[in-house]
């Protein structure tokens, strides 16, 4: 009798797959050397390459000489490298002992975490989720079981921001659902709030009882450190709680080291003490302890007064090839001008799928189905050809 009853693993649904693993696999397996892969969401300089910025390379090097054990650190990881973050994702509010944070391995760690603990606190939360987003967004809130309430934010054919629309579903948000906002350079699209924007964004969080979530993956590539929480730091002006998922995989291009951390604010020391407790426990319950590499060489950067200022002139480098790149695209059609109003790696061109697919089989260009393109996923040799190619793809 046992014998006929097969093993419940092979019973398994099967998984649709992700449209941009998909996409780095068509690619990978295209045999063209002249190929341009803009899907991947990686910062490229005018090479071609994303190197290891010197500032990182020399902290690594700093570390391999003076690190003596590979123990364990703790559930917190390493606590110097989440402190040492505070004052420029929170800025003025550095000092607040109302927000706590923690280690976490990327911000995809710290946006899982941070879904956990509003699911905890409030399982009838919704996620109000602008669309579009962040592909990996809706599956990590569905995964906890938070349910979502989609609006729309971009309009790609206009190439503007549906913000009537988005205040509409926010106005609509009941007490204790939860903002989930891109703090700047949105993925995918590049279409980033004003400073008008965000205060009205923030009035409806605080009038409609929203809990704000910020997604701060890109800090310091749209206009600088400073300006690029400018959002965040009104909403921890007015709001009592407050929760940040923040990556350095970016503006440190450490990609594959995964650093990230979460920061949650509530209305006093002990609640956060509270809601700091659980996220340790859910944290043991994923990942015991968070990979230290990443969070060392990023503490280490910028505890060190030297290296911390050639990252900042490296982020500036960075910034500005963003810039500039957007800046040609832009000035080479009249249809591609709203691209250098935009900003981070990030912007949907306004193709349809068939003229999408057609660059890839006569072009080799690479992008994801949508039009999301990464601006500097190029070379500075291949700029010319990818335009020419987009123009070309709109004339048809």
């Amino acid at each position: 009798m046992l014998d006929t009853i097969a093993p419940s693993l092979s019973r398994l649904p099967p998984v649709q797959s992700d449209s941009l693993l998909a996409l780095i696999a068509l690619c990978n397996a295209d045999p063209r050397p002249e190929k341009i892969d803009v899907g991947v969401g990686v910062y490229r300089d005018g090479a071609g390459g994303t190197p290891i910025l010197r500032s990182v390379k020399a902290a690594e090097q700093k570390l391999w000489a003076a690190q003596v054990t590979k123990s364990y650190l703790g559930g917190r990881g390493d606590i110097r490298f989440a402190q040492a973050l505070r004052p420029f994702v929170l800025g003025r509010h550095a000092g607040d002992d109302r927000i706590d944070e923690v280690q976490t391995p990327g911000g995809c760690g710290a946006l899982r975490l941070g879904f956990q603990l509003i699911k905890l606190a409030n399982p009838d939360a919704r996620v109000l989720l602008g669309i579009p987003t962040w592909p990996n967004h809706p599956p990590m809130a569905q995964g906890v079981g938070l349910e979502l309430s989609n609006y729309p934010y971009y309009d790609r054919d206009s190439t503007r921001i549906r913000f009537d629309e988005m205040i509409a579903a926010l106005e609509a948000g009941r007490p204790g659902d939860v903002a989930l906002l891109h703090g700047c350079c949105h993925n995918p699209t590049g279409a980033d709030l004003d400073a008008a924007q965000w205060a009205e964004v923030t009035r409806v969080v605080v009038s409609r009882g929203l809990m704000p979530f910020v997604d701060l993956a890109y800090q310091g590539l749209a206009k600088g450190l400073e300006e690029d929480a400018a959002g965040l730091h009104g909403l921890l002006d007015a709001c009592d709680e407050v929760i940040v998922a923040q990556s350095c995989d970016k503006n440190f291009g450490a990609y594959r080291d995964r650093v990230g951390a979460l920061f949650v604010k509530t209305g006093g020391r002990d609640s956060t003490a509270t809601a700091m407790a659980h996220v340790l426990q859910m944290a043991r319950e994923m990942w015991s302890m968070p990979p230290d590499h990443g969070g060392a060489v990023v503490r280490t950067v910028l505890d060190d007064a030297e290296l911390a200022a050639d990252w900042h002139v490296e982020l500036g480098e960075m910034r500005g090839r963003i810039n500039q790149v957007r800046a040609t695209i832009a000035a080479a059609d009249p249809r591609l001008a709203y691209i250098a109003g935009q900003y981070g790696m990030f912007s949907m061109l306004p193709l349809t799928l068939p003229q999408v697919i057609a660059l890839r089989e006569r072009h080799a260009i690479y992008m994801a189905d949508s039009g999301r393109f990464n601006v500097v996923g190029m070379a500075d040799e291949a700029l010319d050809r990818f335009i020419a190619a987009v123009v070309e793809a709109l004339d048809a």
